[in-house]
């Protein structure tokens, strides 16, 4: 393994023999994986050690991970996949309060896991390479760095995930996106997603974007079709 070029993946799981099991199956796959068994453990580590993905458990001592993964969000978008055995929290965990890239439930295959954190990898990886220009249009600014809008000196930040969303309607105007379609853009997996998942995220973009003086209205509701841009 080349251990210059192999991406950084943070374990944050207390139960031993499974964080043990996970860093196996993705030394395996050229991956170099470090473990952590605490919440509180989290930002410290992150502070002193490159990490290019989080591998986050939901349930943790010291620091559950809806928490961690709310800090983590404050300061940086380190991709995130959050491990879970409660189904009921899918919404959040996918970023509707919290900006995570992807989830897993328990029980799941490792194999599964390293094919997540693959995805979830070349997905940044496509996106940053695609996204090396700042897009501009009627005098709005939309910063694929910091996943922010601005407009007349305001500005806004977004989540990952609702910079992706209105991204993507905002470079085609007037295009129609179906809620599938808009799903197919930001999610790899969206197997538990539902369509309701999309209506959060647009109805977070509407507040943040009306907040800087675009109107909500600018991500249009087409009944029975999806959303737009205009």
């Amino acid at each position: 393994m080349n251990r210059e070029a192999a991406k950084q993946i943070l374990i944050v799981e207390d139960e031993l023999k499974l964080a043990q099991l996970l860093a196996d199956y993705l030394c395996d796959s050229s991956f170099e994986p470090h473990q952590l068994h605490r919440g509180d453990e989290v930002l410290g580590w992150l502070a002193s050690h490159p990490c290019d993905l989080i591998l986050l458990d939901l349930m943790l001592p010291g620091l559950d991970g809806l928490e961690v993964c709310k800090q983590i969000r404050q300061h940086s978008n380190i991709p995130i996949i959050m491990i879970t055995a409660r189904v009921e929290e899918i919404d959040r965990l996918l970023g509707l309060e919290l900006g995570a890239d992807d989830y897993i439930c328990k029980p799941f295959s490792p194999r599964e896991v390293v094919a997540r954190v693959k995805a979830v990898i070349r997905r940044v990886v496509n996106q940053t390479s695609s996204n090396t220009n700042d897009i501009q249009l009627d005098g709005i600014r939309l910063d694929e760095e910091g996943f922010k809008v601005s407009k007349s000196g305001f500005q806004c930040e977004l989540t990952k995930v609702e910079f992706y969303l209105f991204h993507a309607m905002f470079k085609q105007p007037g295009r129609i996106f179906s809620r599938d379609q808009l799903m197919d853009i930001i999610y790899d997996d969206r197997h538990v997603v539902s369509d309701r998942t999309i209506d959060s995220h647009i109805k977070k973009v509407r507040k943040k974007i009306a907040s800087i003086g675009i109107e909500e209205s600018a991500v249009h509701s087409v009944y029975g079709a999806g959303y737009k841009y205009e």
